[in-house]
């Protein structure tokens, strides 16, 4: 190939010419990469990891064929991205081909570094794909897939979608190769094309959010958010550092207590959840007035549940504790709240414009804690003769100082920390854990109880 042809923007004129490929503007939650974000988009906090280790005889060529036909189902697998002099625009191409990359892995011992190399790794954001699908081979029978996807063309709800298609094409390459393969539950025959495109409800997305939309939404976030502050005075810096990560667990007892106390209280579990986050932030810091960045799908458009990309927004909650107020008064009324708070979701882009809250280095705007339930539907993977396990795994550099992420994982309930280590220490995030636990086994005892009480023992 000679220099010339190398050069992505000479092959991007060429694709636009012959009709191979489409230029269109960033979508609306695209742009809170390019626009909000305290780091490059370009950078591995963008990063959506997970990996899926398989057990049983797995073929690298059936593997391959499967990508291909997800990369021909999703056009978000075939989307890079042109910054321009102006703003940065998507290339969405109509055909690409599938990128698998498979290596050796000596001992079980390096495939945490393994895997960590291929999720920090960044992507090349002209030439793409966005997308990494590396087979880590331990053993004949036991392999370890790593899953990284730029967050410009993919959610958490996301995650599931691809592994749903992928499992799909898998078995349906075994059946090709001539393998006996009963019908296997949950999994599709075939793989259709998507029931709206990723370009398609972003362009219906567009016409809604014309300017009196954004306008009534905008002011209900001015009056919510006015005299807001976030909850660390000073950040950490003005370089982006690695996060670091803890993962602790809620007990089943404890689990099954917020369950019940949600169930009772008539809320949500996402409600009794953020609740107790709330208290136990008191308890750590003293701080009354908190606001929390928390995702939501955003998928509420039919035809788009089993369709990649960035769909998934951003909602700030604000959340004033009264230390006097009972527990349980305290959830009903973040619950209305935050209901109405979702009602309101709007682009994030536009709302932190709105505000007039910009990103400061590497700081998030208007926020920089996080919180988040992760509830999107991952689906189990059954594969004939094969044990799977799927796990998400995060990464990368931070977007928010501190962030505590909590996924339901059979009986019990995983937790986990990510923190910026200039802002947080390790023995902070021990303590918050521990008052986390504090306060919901507090509620589970007595739903009555204040929060300026002292924890129990």
């Amino acid at each position: 190939m000679t220099p010339t042809e190398n050069d992505p923007r000479v092959r991007l004129k060429h694709w636009l010419a012959t009709g191979e490929a489409r230029l269109l503007p960033l979508t609306l939650t695209q742009r809170e990469l390019w626009e909000n974000s305290p780091v490059p988009p370009g950078d591995p906090a963008n990063h959506i990891c997970a990996t899926i280790e398989i057990r049983g005889a797995f073929s690298f060529d059936l593997c391959e064929e499967a990508l291909r036909a997800v990369v021909a189902r999703q056009e978000a697998l075939r989307t890079s991205f042109l910054s321009g002099k102006g703003k940065a625009a998507q290339v969405v191409r109509v055909n690409a081909e599938a990128v698998l990359r498979c290596r050796d892995i000596e001992s079980v011992d390096l495939l945490e570094e393994a895997m960590a190399s291929a999720f920090s790794e960044p992507f090349d954001m002209v030439r793409g794909p966005l997308y990494r699908v590396e087979m880590l081979r331990v053993a004949a029978d036991h392999h370890v897939l790593a899953l990284v996807f730029h967050h410009a063309i993919a959610d958490g709800w996301t995650l599931g979608v691809f592994v749903e298609d992928f499992t799909s094409a898998y078995v349906l390459a075994l059946r090709q190769s001539g393998r006996a393969v009963s019908k296997i539950r949950g999994l599709r025959e075939a793989l259709p094309a998507v029931g709206l495109s990723y370009s398609g409800w972003a362009a219906l997305e567009r016409s809604r959010w014309q300017a009196p939309e954004i306008e009534r939404h905008a002011a209900y976030w001015k009056q919510r958010l006015a005299g807001s502050k976030l909850f660390f005075e000073s950040g950490g810096g003005d370089s982006p550092q690695p996060l670091l990560k803890r993962v602790a667990s809620l007990p089943p007892e404890t689990f099954e207590s917020a369950r019940s106390l949600a169930h009772h209280a008539g809320v949500t579990l996402f409600s009794a959840l953020l609740t107790a986050f709330q208290v136990a932030l008191y308890r750590w810091r003293g701080v009354r007035d908190v606001v929390l960045g928390t995702p939501h799908a955003n998928r509420g458009r039919p035809g788009v549940r089993d369709t990649m990309g960035y769909f998934a927004g951003v909602v700030p909650l604000r959340v004033c504790l009264d230390p006097g107020m009972p527990f349980a008064s305290t959830l009903v009324r973040n619950h209305s709240q935050a209901v109405e708070d979702f009602a309101y979701a709007m682009p994030f882009a536009e709302l932190a414009e709105a505000v007039g809250q910009p990103p400061g280095p590497c700081r998030h705007p208007v926020f920089d804690v996080r919180f988040a339930l992760q509830n999107h539907p991952v689906p189990d993977i059954e594969l004939p003769g094969i044990s799977t396990r799927l796990r998400t795994r995060a990464t990368g550099t931070s977007r928010f100082d501190i962030g505590c992420e909590l996924t339901e994982d059979g009986g019990s309930l995983e937790v986990v920390w990510l923190y910026r280590p200039t802002v947080v220490k390790a023995g902070d995030v021990v303590q918050l854990d521990r008052l986390l636990q504090e306060v919901l086994a507090d509620a589970g005892k007595n739903p009555e109880f204040c929060p300026a009480q002292a924890p129990t023992d």
